[in-house]
């Protein structure tokens, strides 16, 4: 049952670390709304084809329909809203401290669950790694002197959105836990796109941009969005959530690689330091070390 196991989560966790690449190339030349405006729309195009041809127009329309205003609401906070954090947050750092500020989703998570969820107590280890994940986000945005307060707001706009990600997933688990993944990822992929498309009118480019900007908006809709959801899902009911949040931790370092690698990123003490607090304050405050699960819940995983 395990065999296929780790090279899924390698792939999922690949094409997630990439997307924050990818959003640094083309920031350059893209505003954030439009950028994120048509990586939705691209999503939204494969993942209905899909779902169409699952479905069928009749069905996939009518489950559409049923998923109803809340989809449309995590369409506005799960996609929407974050992915335009995140793109403005790199137009001031890099690609891998994005990442790393990114990256405490399980912290918010922990610290929701209490006010959302009665059975959840935030207590010993797990307050310890919220301290400690929240310690790291500091780190990244105090250890950044080339960037100024600029850097410093980048870096607590990318955790920004972590924090809808974390209220997402929470609201996903109370609210849509009847509703197919796939209708979920649909419907909340349009409604993401239509909520941008209105404002990315007034920022649209001067100039038509690159080859290699529209590009990585492409690879970034269709394989950093759609393809990523299916991938993850399908882990998901596979495996199990306990097994797919490990994702969570390979995010982090394989946006670093890549950022080092391609696009000539440093390497800090400050981004290492960062890396090193926040993952270890997520596997404490996750219950990954320490901490007896009692049950699963979908994982929140942090993506670009």
């Amino acid at each position: 049952m395990t065999r296929g196991y780790v090279p899924l989560l390698l792939v999922v966790a690949a094409i997630w670390g990439a997307s924050f690449m990818l959003i640094k190339v083309a920031v350059d030349e893209i505003e954030p709304i439009p950028m994120m405006a048509l990586r939705l729309a691209l999503a939204a195009i494969v993942l209905f084809a899909l779902l169409l041809a699952r479905r069928g127009w009749r069905t996939a329309r009518r489950d559409l329909r049923g998923a109803g205003l809340g989809v449309v609401l995590l369409g506005f906070a799960n996609a929407a809203l974050p992915f335009t954090l995140i793109a403005w947050g790199e137009q001031h750092i890099d690609s891998s401290i994005a990442a790393i500020a990114n990256s405490p989703v399980p912290l918010f998570v922990a610290l929701l669950a209490v006010k959302f969820s009665p059975s959840e107590r935030v207590r010993g280890l797990r307050l310890v790694g919220i301290g400690l994940g929240f310690a790291g986000v500091a780190v990244l945005a105090g250890f950044n002197p080339e960037g100024g307060w600029w850097a410093v707001a980048g870096t607590l706009a990318v955790a920004g959105a972590a924090l809808c990600y974390a209220s997402s997933n929470l609201y996903t688990q109370v609210r849509l836990g009847g509703i197919a993944p796939l209708v979920i990822a649909t419907g909340s992929s349009i409604a993401g796109a239509l909520v941008l498309l209105p404002f990315s009118l007034f920022q649209i480019p001067d100039e038509v941009p690159s080859a290699e900007a529209l590009g990585s908006v492409v690879v970034l809709g269709i394989v950093g969005t759609a393809i990523a959801y299916l991938f993850f899902y399908r882990m998901l009911a596979a495996y199990g959530a306990s097994r797919a949040a490990l994702v969570t931790y390979l995010i982090p370092p394989i946006a670093l690689v890549y950022g080092i690698v391609l696009l000539d990123e440093r390497l800090t003490a400050g981004a290492l330091a960062g890396l090193v607090l926040t993952l270890a304050g997520v596997a404490l405050a996750s219950g990954l070390v320490g901490v007896a699960r009692k049950r699963e819940v979908v994982p929140a995983a942090p993506h670009a």
